[in-house]
């Protein structure tokens, strides 16, 4: 069973940085993609930045150049760096990843930047 669990939130000023942290300890096989999505206030849920095995990244037009979504190798680990924050950026970030043809998803973990 794919438990993913994200840490790394907090709050911060605008132009700050975070690091965010989506791990699986439990899965044998590799999960893919993992992705990072988030959900403001009143908003849907959406696709910040996704990473492919084999190294594609996707991102959002709104975080492109301020985000990096990274992967620990082969094991089920991603990473969000998050660079010169914006209030817009404020929301629950929740990573999801695809294991046999299923999407899971964490617990979720608060970002707000204040301006």
């Amino acid at each position: 069973q794919v438990q993913l669990v994200e840490s790394g939130g907090g709050s911060v000023e605008a132009g700050a940085s975070l690091r965010l942290t989506c791990a699986d300890s439990r899965t044998p096989f590799t999960i893919n993609p993992m992705a990072w999505y988030r959900q403001a206030p009143g908003k849907q849920r959406e696709l910040v930045a996704a990473f492919y095995l084999g190294g594609t990244t996707k991102y959002d037009d709104s975080v492109q150049g301020r985000f990096t979504i990274s992967r620990d190798g082969a094991k089920n680990t991603v990473f969000l760096q998050m660079n010169s924050l914006k209030p817009d950026d404020t929301g629950v970030y929740y990573c999801s990843g695809v294991w046999r043809g299923n999407s899971y998803w964490g617990q979720g973990t608060q970002v707000t930047v204040s301006s």
